[in-house]
């Protein structure tokens, strides 16, 4: 998964049809209206308590409401509709949960989240689309209205502004990696231009026509302008004149009006996120994009090849590029790859400043992928690359890397620590060499853990990659080495939310987390005919839940989306 068909489901995650969705986990979320539901687990030690949103601000958030679907149309097409908010999950694992610590507590530090944006150039030849009936992230029919998408986030993250338990001003926005999908320079020059602010026109290629799959593809691929018939439509989707002529349209972002920090995730790393670099750099700037039936056998291949062994994909592709099947598309030198190094020093481009700081955390334009900030007085953030660039998607970390953090999570002892990755603890399992620090042994992820359990000042662990939300309890011997990994779901497949995350001390030995969940701004329910950049983020939503590989696992368990995180505070 993780944002690219590289990063696939495994195979014992069953792919539903639209036929095949069940309705019971977005019925059974929109029946569960915050603060009245009473459920518990864990012996007692997760639970959604009554009057627990008494004295929040929850407008803008999935605590007052979220999108839920509506009556399916003939094919299964499900328009989206608003529906009550999530409850406040209270979790107990780490610290008890005291009484009257709602009138104690002071807040420490606030700020969002943002992962796996994927901004996406889907005109590119260097992609797979055509391996989708295997592995469904390689072609979302929402993907060409990306940009749209991010803007309306960044609009509701502008709007918000502040933590709903809280009341404290957003510190900073930290996006978790996977901004771009295929680390080509002008994905990045959109994404910060989002991030930002600036103009941004989502178009490689021809100037005056659209070039990808959608246009000139197959019946594997939803065509929105064309009246004839593919198997998205064949599920409900409908024929949308101009739909992706607007979507290549220049539209502008405000920018965030916060600072804002930049993790490095896989995407942003490799080809497609898995291929390892130089293998098939020549299809960046081809003349040439692949367009395969599913019934032919290099499908498969190319396939198997992405998940379990990226380097056979040169011999593959090279026998293609003779025997097609394909289409002729533009050249654009915009979509060469960028270096990791290249992706730091455009951090530094006065265009890309915007709220700052100057270079979004990295220290030098010729540093490293890797940095400490200070997120707020006494709260200090660790930006850690956990990216093995060998491929395969999995993440990994070298051992100067792990050393440094070592280190800093001694040097800032008196401070409260965070770290930020876009692997998370059980995705880090790439145990071949990394490229990047070549005769450096490489760590996974329970060596990370280990670690980190060593600093009584660690409090989270702040993560994105598998587009699900997760909580997870690492519990020490000692409570006061104890920490939470908080894993957030995409912004590119539905439910495509971002994360709020407030700190509080309780006063009486203990800290809450708060991590309520929130939606871009666009409306809830698609309008067909409005094609403005409002209206292409509202149907960026609404076909990413109509998705033919749409899984509503996703949305992870409700104890792992809206939650106050309890732990020992390490200093008292």
């Amino acid at each position: 998964m993780c944002g690219g068909y590289c990063e696939a489901m495994p195979d014992s995650v069953p792919r539903r049809s639209r036929s095949e969705i069940s309705r019971r986990t977005f019925l059974a979320a929109a029946g569960m209206a915050a603060g009245t539901v009473a459920a518990a687990g864990a012996g007692g030690l997760v639970s959604a308590q009554p009057g627990a949103l008494a004295g929040a601000n929850t407008a803008g958030t999935t605590l007052a409401r979220v999108a839920v679907p509506g009556r399916a149309r003939k094919g299964g097409y499900r328009k989206l509709t608003e529906g009550p908010g999530w409850p406040l999950f209270v979790r107990q694992e780490l610290a008890p949960a005291r009484t009257g610590r709602d009138d104690r507590r002071t807040a420490l530090a606030c700020f969002v989240q943002t992962t796996d944006i994927h901004i996406t150039d889907v005109q590119s030849p260097a992609r797979f689309e055509y391996v989708h009936p295997i592995q469904g992230p390689a072609y979302r029919p929402q993907e060409a209205l990306g940009t749209q998408g991010a803007v309306a986030l960044i609009n509701r993250i502008n709007q918000v502004g502040a933590g709903p338990f809280t009341g404290r001003r957003f510190d900073a926005v930290v996006s978790t990696g996977d901004n771009t999908d295929n680390h080509e320079h002008i994905e990045l020059d959109w994404f910060l231009n989002l991030m930002s602010g600036g103009d941004i026109t989502p178009n490689t290629g021809a100037k005056d026509r659209f070039e990808g799959v959608q246009a000139l593809g197959s019946q594997l691929y939803y065509r929105p302008e064309l009246p004839s018939g593919d198997i998205y439509k064949e599920r409900g989707f409908v024929q949308i004149p101009g739909l992706l002529r607007a979507a290549m349209r220049t539209h502008r972002s405000p920018g965030l009006n916060m600072p804002w920090y930049s993790v490095f995730g896989n995407h942003d790393d490799q080809f497609l996120g898995t291929v390892p670099n130089g293998v098939l750099d020549w299809m960046y700037l081809s003349g040439t994009k692949f367009d395969l039936p599913g019934t032919d056998p290099a499908v498969a291949q190319i396939a198997g090849a992405l998940r379990t062994n990226p380097a056979a994909l040169g011999p593959l592709l090279n026998t293609l590029a003779i025997t097609g099947p394909s289409f002729a598309v533009t050249p654009d030198e915009r979509r060469r790859p960028f270096t990791p190094q290249q992706y730091v020093r455009a951090h530094f481009a006065p265009s890309a400043t915007g709220a700052g700081p100057v270079g979004h955390g990295f220290s030098a334009p010729d540093g490293p992928t890797w940095y400490t900030f200070q997120l707020a007085p006494g709260v200090r953030g660790i930006a850690m690359n956990t990216t093995n660039s060998l491929g395969i998607a999995d993440g990994s970390m070298g051992e100067k890397q792990l050393r440094w953090i070592d280190r800093q999570l001694t040097r800032f002892r008196d401070e409260l620590v965070l770290v930020f990755s876009h692997h998370t603890s059980a995705t880090m399992t790439a145990k071949l060499p990394n490229p990047e620090t070549p005769g450096e042994r490489q760590y996974l992820g329970a060596d990370l853990v280990a670690m980190l359990k060593r600093h009584r000042n660690l409090i989270a662990w702040v993560n994105g990659h598998t587009h699900k939300n997760e909580m997870i309890a690492h519990r020490s011997t000692n409570a006061k080495h104890s920490f939470w990994e908080i894993n957030t779901a995409s912004h590119i497949d539905f439910p495509q939310l971002a994360r709020i995350i407030e700190i509080t001390d309780n006063r009486d030995g203990t800290l809450s987390i708060f991590t309520p969940l929130i939606e871009a701004d666009s409306p809830y329910t698609a309008d067909e005919d409005d094609l403005s950049p409002a209206g292409l983020a509202s149907l960026y939503r609404e076909l990413s839940y109509n998705d033919l590989h749409f899984q509503d696992d996703l949305l992870g368990r409700p104890a792992d989306r809206n939650c106050e995180l309890l732990l020992a505070h390490p200093h008292r």
